[in-house]
């Protein structure tokens, strides 16, 4: 999961609730959803959140939802902008690959050292969020200061969005101090060389220019001159991406944010080429001929239709209307109540605009029972006339789970989901080879994240991940998982075969095969299956010390120490065995 870093003390500050210890704030954020993970080396909270609240990742945005938990903000809040006095022409040789552009100014913004480090981190979060890496939407914040508009005929600065020849022109990129050529920071600069995969193959490189000069080279860096400090008072915000909702949406918090800190948000003219540039409408779409200008940021506000039964329903408690508007209030959403056609009650809720995960009435009653408290439901019996009991395959599960706490593992519960890279190239393979754990991924049409593609295809990574997350702990370390796996195979109704799989890691300075393999047996035995180990070659682990896992006749996984490349690639320093095979096979 993300984790983003909150000063509490900021926290304090921005919420207004100078009387709260740390420990309250803790639990106060566990209530939005917020866990605490630990602290960073500055005495930072480190919290863990959902990647659909993407308003949460920087401290206002946290602050603005404690405050309407706290009952000091209610009801749906929207900034009210300045007409705008810039404007951001694209031109017709901004490249296919990259056409859309959104901005906003920013005056009057109060800047210290730890507001602007709050900036930074929500920018790069940003990116690695909703951003995809850069890759779908990238931010430019720039001291406007520093800018100076080409002069047109209604008297608006312009700054204009354009596609450069890769050594057409020069400007001096951050955390330089030299000029190069866009074709030189992609070569050259440390910033250039870690997104050069995003633009390098195109024929023009986007590139945005004021009246002196190039001072932003989108997605991959700024252009020094215009450096946002504690100094700095207004800024100008511009955001490039593949698609102009999500660049709006990002622009959209990223305005709060600073809202938050008593800026003034000032509108943007965005003028595009032909009608077909602008490609958004009110409702979300992403396909509109819609006119050739845009007005940015756009906090327009959309609605979700929620009938009362259902609310009722889902929570499994009686609310009067009231107290849902006022639980709507109280996160953050207007709401009004009316009946529809059949004469059943429902309400139209408002979503404001910088709330970018509401797309189903669900969200909305998510939200109206964190409002109303989850530890304040009571728990009943359901009213059904039957007695549960344990599946079969759960059982099967508790029982290994249980021998192998016994065996001295750690028991884990990681996420189905994950990213190619991470299932894939981290381990050196390659979807599709010969080997356990490499077939083809039952990937996800439009992920909401680039750090969750598809459905892994083995627990492997997932254990090595958790190994990487905890270097600064002590060893041994010792973790296992049962958990699910998923592959597709034609041959199923579905199109994908899922499984359950049992995955072991073992990691300390004498970590080997035998070690590995004398709990493997332990375990098995303890489920009277036969057992063989026969020699194989995988590429997560090393030739000569790694082994198939046979049970009664059938290859059902992997044993072996893991291979030193990959062990470097996750930063560790020492040596890890493990072993994963099918669950089905100590049935």
């Amino acid at each position: 999961m993300p984790t983003v870093d909150i000063d509490p003390d900021e926290l304090r500050d921005l919420t207004g609730h100078d009387e709260k210890s740390d420990e309250e704030l803790q639990e106060d954020l566990f209530g939005l959803g917020l866990e605490f993970e630990g602290r960073t080396e500055d005495g930072a909270f480190e919290l863990e959140f959902a990647p659909d609240r993407l308003d949460r990742l920087s401290v206002e945005g946290v602050a603005r939802s404690m405050r309407y938990q706290y009952g000091d903000a209610r009801g749906v809040h929207v900034p009210s902008p300045n007409s705008p006095e810039w404007t951001i022409e694209v031109d017709e040789s901004v490249p296919d690959e990259r056409p859309y552009v959104t901005g906003a100014v920013v005056r009057d913004v109060d800047l210290d050292e730890e507001s602007l480090e709050s900036i930074i981190q929500l920018q790069e979060k940003l990116h690695a969020t909703m951003g995809r890496k850069r890759a779908k939407g990238a931010i430019g914040i720039h001291d406007l200061t520093m800018l100076k508009g080409t002069a047109v005929t209604e008297g608006n600065p312009t700054i204009q969005y354009v596609g450069v020849e890769p050594d057409e022109d020069r400007f001096v990129p951050l955390d330089s101090d030299q000029e190069m050529t866009p074709a030189d920071v992609l070569e050259d600069h440390q910033t250039g060389q870690t997104y050069a995969d995003l633009v390098s193959e195109y024929e023009r490189y986007p590139s945005i220019y004021d009246s002196i000069g190039l001072f932003s080279f989108p997605p991959v860096i700024n252009g020094r001159r215009t450096e946002v400090s504690t100094d700095s008072r207004d800024l100008f915000v511009e955001m490039t991406g593949t698609d102009q909702w999500t660049i709006d949406k990002m622009l959209n918090i990223v305005c709060y944010a600073l809202s938050a800190r008593g800026a003034t948000i000032e509108e943007v003219r965005v003028e595009y080429p032909d009608s077909e540039s602008a490609n958004v409408d009110l409702d979300g779409s992403r396909t509109q001929l819609g006119g050739h200008e845009l007005i940015r940021p756009d906090l327009s506000m959309k609605t979700k239709t929620v009938a009362h039964d259902r609310i009722e329903t889902i929570l499994g408690i009686g609310l009067d209307p009231d107290e849902v508007l006022d639980l709507a209030e109280r996160s953050g959403l207007a709401a009004e109540k009316e009946e529809n056609e059949d004469g059943n009650l429902v309400y139209e809720v408002t979503i404001p605009p910088y709330r970018v995960d509401v797309l189903h009435p669900l969200d909305v009653i998510d939200d109206l029972g964190r409002a109303y408290g989850f530890n304040e439901l009571e728990p009943r019996y359901p009213d059904v006339g039957t007695v549960g009991g344990r599946h079969e395959r759960s059982r099967l599960e508790n029982a290994a789970r249980t021998q192998l706490v016994g065996l001295g593992f750690e028991d884990l519960l990681n996420f189905h989901m994950i990213s190619e890279g991470e299932n894939y190239d981290r381990l050196n393979v390659s979807p599709g080879d010969d080997v356990y754990g490499a077939g083809e991924p039952a990937t996800i049409k439009e992920p909401y994240s680039e750090d969750f593609t598809m459905l892994r295809t083995w627990l492997m990574p997932s254990l090595l991940m958790v190994l990487e997350r905890n270097t600064h702990r002590s060893y041994p370390q010792n973790l296992a998982e049962i958990g699910f796996a998923a592959e597709v195979d034609e041959s199923e109704n579905t199109g994908v075969a899922e499984g359950r799989r049992v995955g072991a890691v073992l990691a300390h300075h004498e970590a080997g095969y035998e070690d590995a393999k004398a709990r493997l047996q332990t375990l098995t035995r303890n489920f009277d299956v036969d057992i063989e180990t026969p020699p194989t070659d995988h590429p997560t682990f090393i030739s000569g010390r790694t082994a198939a896992i046979v049970i009664d006749g059938e290859e059902v996984g992997v044993i072996g120490e893991v291979h030193p490349k990959v062990l470097v690639e996750h930063d560790l320093e020492v040596p890890v065995s493990a072993f994963e095979f099918d669950l089905e096979a100590l049935r």
